[in-house]
């Protein structure tokens, strides 16, 4: 069965085997990032609707379900866009508890809705909330995240803090830094001094190695990473007490994006035993699917339509083995169905082509 709205599971360092929940459907969104790795806003709105109805998305889960006995770590909701968009968030959540009871579902957000109790109230039921917070500098908030009119940093800020009051499972902070955007001394302390009282369970810091939406996007230096990382998690520790160590690596990162993964190695890595491979990404050295052909071909489009990626990533999010990988994307670059990033960002740090679907087959 082809799946639209269900994708992976995929290797997260933070959340595991990740089986991606796409409550958007289209690039519908509150912020329109400079670094969003699934493409420029469509939609930019704070309206909240059922933008893929509950029976839908839910429909497809228990048919994955029924095709795939092994269990994820966690079911992720986040998509195109902002997944708290969606109004039936809480009657989603709820389904994927009856579909694979036990399993844990985690949120991706930008958190620019959680100053509205209903939003909190939907999202309360989750067990791993994600939000993200790239600056604190109102014009530095401003530029990166180009929000959809009236939101500003500091009542994003004060959502965070509501929402956490009363929730009872981990919030595990984001932060995405660019280079000569927000990576900004003022930045970082304001961020500290929020991070001391958020008393998150994890900061995670993050930076684009992937295309984003601005072709002028650079990714923060590992210097500039590092700094932030022991800083933050300093200001998490204290209070929480738990907070998780800053991480070394960076990260591949796209906020709407379950299968990106984060900062470096984690609990979350434990089944990675290849370690790290040359762009931050745990490596996978058991379990790989061997093979080509029409379901290969298949997957790889369908992920470099949702985001561009070197085949190293595409290998790590399909758990398939990189030299097969790398013979099928010829083969589709041949055929004219995928094609090498050719604006901002086209290489990793390692020096792998990105690769995409978007403008190949789709005209997207």
């Amino acid at each position: 069965m082809t799946y639209a709205y269900v994708f992976g599971p995929v290797a997260s360092s933070r959340l595991g085997r990740s089986l991606g929940l796409d409550l958007l459907g289209r690039r519908i969104c509150s912020m329109d990032c400079l670094y969003c790795e699934v493409g420029s806003t469509d939609t930019l709105t704070t309206e909240r609707a059922p933008w893929v109805p509950a029976d839908v998305l839910l429909g497809e889960l228990a048919q994955w379900a029924a095709e795939h006995p092994e269990r994820p770590d966690h079911l992720t909701l986040g998509g195109s866009g902002e997944p708290c968009l969606n109004s039936d968030l809480a009657t989603i959540i709820a389904g994927c508890r009856r579909i694979m009871p036990g399993v844990p579902v985690a949120v991706l957000t930008n958190a620019t809705l959680l100053d509205r109790a209903d939003v909190r109230a939907d999202l309360a039921s989750a067990d791993v909330v994600l939000p993200s917070l790239d600056s604190l500098v109102e014009s530095e908030f401003r530029r990166i995240n180009r929000t959809c009119g009236g939101i500003t940093a500091h009542a994003v800020a004060g959502g965070i803090l509501d929402f956490a009051r009363d929730f009872s499972g981990r919030i595990w902070l984001e932060v995405l830094l660019l280079q000569g955007v927000n990576d900004t001394p003022e930045n970082l302390a304001l961020l500290t001094d929020f991070v001391r009282e958020l008393a998150p369970d994890r900061v995670d810091v993050t930076t684009l190695s992937r295309p984003g939406t601005w072709p002028g996007a650079r990714p923060a230096d590992r210097e500039t990473l590092a700094a932030w990382r022991t800083a933050l998690n300093a200001a998490a520790r204290p209070a929480g007490g738990h907070a998780a160590p800053a991480a070394a690596a960076p990260s591949l990162t796209g906020r709407a994006a379950p299968d990106a993964p984060s900062t470096g190695p984690s609990s979350a890595d434990a089944g990675h035993a290849g370690g790290l491979t040359p762009d931050g990404m745990p490596r996978i050295t058991n379990g790989a699917t061997t093979g080509t052909g029409p379901d290969v071909a298949t997957d790889v489009v369908e992920s470099l339509r949702r985001r561009p990626q070197t085949v190293g990533q595409l290998a790590q999010a399909l758990a398939r083995p990189e030299d097969a990988l790398r013979a099928e994307v010829e083969t589709l670059a041949r055929a004219g169905r995928i094609r090498p990033v050719t604006d901002g960002l086209t290489h990793s740090a390692s020096g792998e082509v990105f690769w995409t679907a978007r403008h190949a087959e789709t005209g997207e």
